[in-house]
């Protein structure tokens, strides 16, 4: 074992040396006066040489002017929003760079991947010393970024965060007297107050802020272009459309940021030391290093309010709010804890700290001290003392917070290939443009300026209104679906990534296994004689005792080593320890005592705890026991843990002590060896004076606890379920290896008798029972792909000593089991799996598996405080309509949010009209019956949309600070739904692009080469065709995943051989077609005008219904060809809103075709008919599109249209 002293040193850092978590860069900046911005220091000359070629020469006709000037103004107008869209080119235009901080107005703020945006901030000033002889020198310059404060530190010429106190020697923290008044105005400047407000936009400025993004202002452009150009019906339909949408949105955000502001908590007196006296003060005047006093307010909800080290008593706490975990934690002080060590939040924050935002659900004041000080010290209320640590955005909660309220905003899918698509298809345009501008040109008398906007209409036709919405509900449609399963998300952003996990990892106590286990039996010792009844004691070593017959010794062990404690009568804490107490049937009371329910033992008193830790694998108290007729108590040490970490521990222990754990654990059982130190008589102050090491020394072996953790009721089905849609299963627990082997076998992703685990000591692979030992080396040779290995944690520890990094990840995605990895072990892999390719899925209970949740690329936390049940969830699963899509749970409201809904739900009802009383001339009773029923589904539609609004906002309580998602059904059939949800979101998004290029590209040929030859559409065309086109397209992002999980993989991005081979050969098929259509028209019943008149106002004509029919065809087609369906989603027949517009429309198109639409139908859509001896032909032509389309596709899908696993196996190197 590790030397105290050395290992407090390596557990902690100085907070300078570490890399901040949410700011990457910082570059100040001052800014320019406006009148020197570039984007008017650059214009004003091309403007003056604009005026002086065109109006004091002749050198430009008129229209190349007026197009050159409006050229000019959209190029300044689009370099001005560029600065609202990126603060990198606002930088550059309107600041000038400097070097010393002190000297700029504002800086640029780059946080890390995934923290939200870089903002442009201002700095502010203030003076910390006025009196200095140098008050430069004392300028404090700071800035606030995401609600978090940033100082520059003139030492390092960088900003940090203000020095928290969260890493002090523990003397530092013990010794403290609070602030005076002074000194707190000084740490208030420093570290702001202790206040979590959230600011709320008003609907005027968020609707500004969405109005002057990209997308929104390219479509308003090219409505500006459509009006031009006379499509009066289509761009006001467009416009009322793009208006509708943002406003909605802007709604649904504005509900969002009331329930955000809601999250925080009220201003609240409590008392604090101050002045060297107690006094009371709000919890907004808090300032790191003050020194409060925290008791339970049952009455009133008062959270914590900072995050804070316990300095003196102890503490239970309800943390579900910020990590989900529903078993109350107890909180310790640290006066046990040694003064030279450091405070280290990530291995002494569980055990010490109260965290901002829990709640304390009990208390227990601090022991009366004869120290004069230390009796100051004493809180009036008999409150437990704390020493803040944090305080505002800073603390859990705020980091919590801040997650949700700049996750928010992350909500898109494939941003950067979204861009390179849009890339690609312009190419397309830019050469359709090209070959209309020249062509054009050709004939002088064509006007320029109409030429040049249709030039601008090809270029636009790119990005496509529908685009950006269609991108939004596709995450959106996912994001809700989810939320109704119950899995909430703050990080939108991931849901794709859940369609392209390769390497799914999971935790296995609590996640694989049940956390509720089953005591077994004690085994390696004999049973009591006293309580055999007479029978011959069982004596084998491999044999089980029950634990009502073991001796006194191994029951003291089992009642006293524990961290359970008394709520209100109801013993809290670990489920292990919980059903170990109720197995040998003794009973928690309050003051850390435990009773015996029956039998002659005396109850034991726990003196001191040194509670279980990751990273030693074990835990010890100290208690004593009161004999009868005595009035000392007999002290000893009782000690638990892993059996390799007790053994040198032991004085004595038996001969087979190693083979009786491998016996047991082989079986799937944990085991955990129990150890006695007799202590005798002693004083209360060499009771308070005893260490870990003290107590951990010299034990008597009492024997192994043997407990089996049975698998969850639907961790196999879930496993095999992954397993059989195509993606790698691996399991990192901290559990025994050989434990973990035999439930990785139970669960069929491991063979137990191919298994081998890694021996640093023989430095190679050994089978489970030992038969067989190979080199390290061996397992990466060809031919050896079966083998099942597993890798522990001082096995990973040693491969790293003494070999190659590169051979080390080599061996890597081979391990199927990572037994007895500490936390930072499980993150130091994920990180690893990432680095090699792989797209990892992590899921864990949110407590000891922070880090690796975290950075993984979904990180899925099972809360346990399961609000709907796994049986709930599996009848919900079942599709009552038979179409097999998911069905969403109703989460359960607890009194006000039900009784406000029930409220909402009354005036919903009574704002619908009622049928009028029956009386003469009304309709028969069977109609009135159906009217009614058809109210009574209003009703409930009304009801479903006011419900979907409800559940877009992810609430404390909801999401935990462990992982990204967090499941409040808690069970790893969430896992499934989030897989699920992501690739149907891949899916989705890939055939919109596909859909959405094949209309660009036969736009761009329909507005170049076909508007040559006079063809145009008119204002109601182009408004039902753009009606059809955003309906299909909202009914495919509607589209549900199926309820079971397909062995194909989808494509993981949108650059593949399947998307842009099917794109280009649906394309060349419709090219074909319509050319077929376009030359027979021409050269057998349509002759084009001497004198073509491109700007002559749309008048019906065969080339127009012909070339509108098969435009029509074609947007039609490519819904029905590229809607991917089963077996990533519902198939089109499943999607009825879809399917029926498809039918309708082709439908009334073939019915146009052939002549059969009656004439006054016909000259609604402005078309003529079509001769009858052409019928054929275009009835042929329109049929052989979709269908060769169609065929084409699936021989590409069939060929390379299905995602590749990642393969596990790597060479060497």
């Amino acid at each position: 074992m590790e030397d105290g002293r050395e290992n407090g040193d390596v557990a902690t850092q100085p907070a300078e040396n570490e890399k901040d978590s949410l700011v990457r860069q910082v570059i100040p900046y001052v800014e320019k006066p406006l009148w020197l911005h570039g984007y008017m220091t650059f214009f004003l000359p091309i403007y003056g040489f604009w005026a002086y070629t065109s109006l004091m020469t002749d050198l430009l006709a008129v229209e190349m002017a007026m197009i050159l000037l409006a050229g000019i103004g959209v190029l300044q107008i689009l370099v001005v929003l560029s600065c609202i869209w990126s603060v990198a080119i606002r930088c550059a235009l309107t600041c000038t760079q400097v070097d010393n901080p002190k000297m700029a107005t504002v800086v640029q703020v780059i946080p890390l991947p995934n923290n939200g945006s870089a903002e442009l901030v201002r700095l502010n000033r203030f003076h910390a010393d006025p009196s200095a002889e140098h008050p430069s020198e004392a300028v404090i310059v700071w800035f606030l970024f995401q609600k978090v404060k940033f100082v520059y530190n003139e030492i390092n010429g960088d900003f940090k965060r203000p020095p928290f106190p969260v890493n002090l020697p523990f003397h530092t923290y013990k010794a403290s007297k609070g602030h005076a008044d002074e000194t707190a105005k000084i740490y208030e400047r420093t570290f702001g107050r202790n206040r979590l407000e959230m600011y709320a936009p008003n609907f005027r400025e968020l609707f500004t802020e969405r109005a002057t993004a990209p997308f929104f202002v390219f479509q308003v452009f090219c409505v500006g272009l459509w009006c031009l150009d006379e499509y009066w019906y289509y761009s006001v339909f467009t416009l009322f459309m793009l208006v509708a949408f943002e406003a909605t949105l802007v709604q649904q955000q504005l509900r969002n940021l009331s329930e955000i502001r809601k999250m925080g908590y009220k201003p609240y007196n409590l008392q604090v030391y101050r002045n060297r006296r107690w006094r009371q003060i709000s919890t907004e005047e808090l300032v790191p290093g003050d020194v409060i006093s925290i008791i339970r307010r049952p009455e009133e909800d008062r959270p914590v309010p900072a995050d804070m080290v316990l300095l003196r008593g102890t503490c239970i706490v309800d943390e579900s709010l910020l990590t989900g975990e529903s078993v109350p934690q107890m909180k310790e002080s640290i006066e046990s804890m040694e003064d030279y060590r450091r405070l280290n939040m990530n291995e002494h924050g569980r055990l010490h700290v109260l965290f901002g935002g829990t709640r304390v659900v009990q208390h227990s004041a601090p022991d009366k001290s004869t120290d004069k000080d230390l009796a100051s010290l004493r809180p009036p209320d008999n409150g437990c003392l704390c020493y803040v640590l944090t305080t505002g955005f800073n603390t859990s909660q705020g980091s919590l917070l801040r997650t949700i309220m700049f996750g928010v905003k992350r909500v898109t899918a494939n941003n950067l290939e979204t861009f390179g698509f849009i890339l690609f298809l312009l190419v397309f345009a830019i050469s359709a443009a090209a070959y209309l501008w020249i062509e054009g040109s050709k004939d002088e008398k064509r006007n320029k300026y109409k030429l040049f906007l249709e030039c601008s209409l090809i270029l636009t036709s790119v990005v496509p209104p529908e685009l950006p919405i269609e991108l939004s509900l596709a995450v959106n449609s996912s994001l809700l679906a989810l939320v109704k399963l119950g899995t909430f998300c703050t990080e939108p952003f991931r849901i794709p990534f859940a369609g392209k996990i390769d390497m799914c990892c999971f935790d296995k106590t609590g996640t694989l296994t049940s956390d509720v286990p089953l005591v077994q039996g004690i085994a390696g010792i004999a049973a009591d004689q006293d309580s055999q009844d007479g029978s011959p004691p069982k004596s084998h070593p491999y044999d089980l005792i029950s634990v009502d017959v073991v001796p006194a010794e191994t029951t003291q062990v089992l009642a006293a080593c524990h961290s359970l404690a008394l709520l209100d009568d109801t013993t809290i804490g670990d489920p292990l320890e919980k059903v170990t107490l109720e197995a040998i049937k003794w009973n928690v009371t309050k003051a850390d005592a435990v009773v015996p329910l029956r039998g002659k033992q005396s109850a034991i008193k726990i003196h001191q705890r040194f509670h279980f830790s990751s990273a030693l694998k074990r835990m010890s108290v100290v208690a004593g026991t009161s004999q009868s007729g005595r009035s000392d108590a007999e002290y000893f040490g009782a000690v638990k843990g892993a059996p390799e970490t007790l053994r040198s521990m032991f004085a004595r222990r038996p001969d087979k002590y190693d083979d009786i754990c491998l016996h047991h654990t082989r079986s799937g059982a944990r085991v955990l060896a129990l150890g006695r130190k007799s202590m005798g008589n002693m004083s209360s102050s060499a009771l308070r004076s005893l260490r870990r090491d003290d107590v951990e020394c010299d034990l008597d072996f009492v024997g192994f606890l043997i407990i089996s953790t049975p698998l969850r009721p639907e961790s196999q089905a879930v496993v095999q379920e992954l397993l059989q849609a195509s993606h790698h299963i691996t399991m990192i627990t901290g559990d025994n290896a050989l434990t973990a082997c035999h439930v990785a076998s139970e669960l069929a992703f491991c063979q137990e008798k191919s298994s081998l685990i890694f021996e640093p000591a023989q430095n190679g692979w050994e089978s489970v029972h030992g038969r067989q030992l190979l080199p390290f080396e061996t397992v990466l040779e060809k031919g050896r792909a079966t083998d099942d290995l597993c890798l522990t944690g001082p096995g990973l520890d040693f491969i790293q000593a003494n070999y190659d990094r590169s051979l080390v990840r080599s061996v890597l995605p081979k391990v199927k089991v990572f037994a007895r990895f500490t936390p930072t072990q499980k993150e130091w892999l994920i990180n690893e799996l990432k680095h090699l390719g792989f797209v990892t899925l992590m899921v864990g209970d949110g407590t000891n598996d922070v880090g690796a949740l975290k950075h993984a690329h979904v990180g899925v936390a099972l809360l346990q405080k399961s609000v709907v049940s796994v049986e709930k969830l599996k009848a919900s699963m079942a599709d009552s309509s038979g179409g097999g899509t998911l069905v969403p749970l109703q989460m359960p409201l607890d009194p006000v949010q039900q009784k406000e809904k029930d409220l909402r739900k009354k005036k919903a009802i009574a704002t619908l009209p009622t049928p009028p009383p029956p009386g003469p001339g009304r309709r028969p009773a069977a109609q009135r019956s159906s009217a009614q029923d058809r109210q009574a589904k209003l009703q409930q539609m009304v009801q479903e949309m006011q419900d979907e609004q409800e559940v877009t906002v992810v609430k404390l309580g909801d999401a935990s600070v462990a992982a990204p998602f967090s499941s409040k059904i808690g069970s790893v059939r969430s896992v499934c739904d989030i897989i699920k949800q992501g690739r149907c979101t891949l899916v989705t998004t890939l055939q919109m692009f596909k859909i959405l290029a094949l209309n660009a590209l036969i736009l761009a040929y329909s507005q170049s080469v076909l508007y040559l030859k006079g063809v145009k559409f008119s204002d109601t065309q182009a408004t039902l065709q753009g009606l059809f086109l955003a309906a299909c397209f909202l009914f495919i992002s509607r589209s549900k995943p199926l309820t079971v999980l397909s062995s194909q993989r989808p494509l993981a991005n949108i650059f593949n051989v399947y998307t842009l081979v099917t794109v280009v050969c649906q394309f060349a098929i419709h090219f074909g077609c319509l050319v077929y259509l376009v030359t027979t028209t021409l050269s057998k019943y349509y002759s084009l005008p001497a004198e073509l008149d491109l700007e002559a106002e749309f008048a019906p004509n065969l080339l127009n219904t012909v070339v509108y029919l098969m435009s029509m065809t074609l947007q039609v087609s490519t819904f029905l060809v590229n809607y991917r369906g089963r077996p990533f989603m519902v198939s089109l027949l499943e999607n009825r809103p879809l399917v029926y517009s498809i039918v309708i429309s082709l439908t009334g198109l073939f019915a146009l075709a052939s002549n059969t639409m009656p004439s006054e139908i016909r000259d609604q859509f402005q078309i003529v008919a079509i001769p009858d001896e052409f019928v054929p032909g275009v009835v042929g032509a329109l049929a052989l599109d979709i269908f060769a389309a169609w065929f084409v596709d699936r021989i590409l899908m069939l060929l390379c249209g299905e995602g590749k696993l990642k393969q596990r196996s790597f060479r060497k190197g």
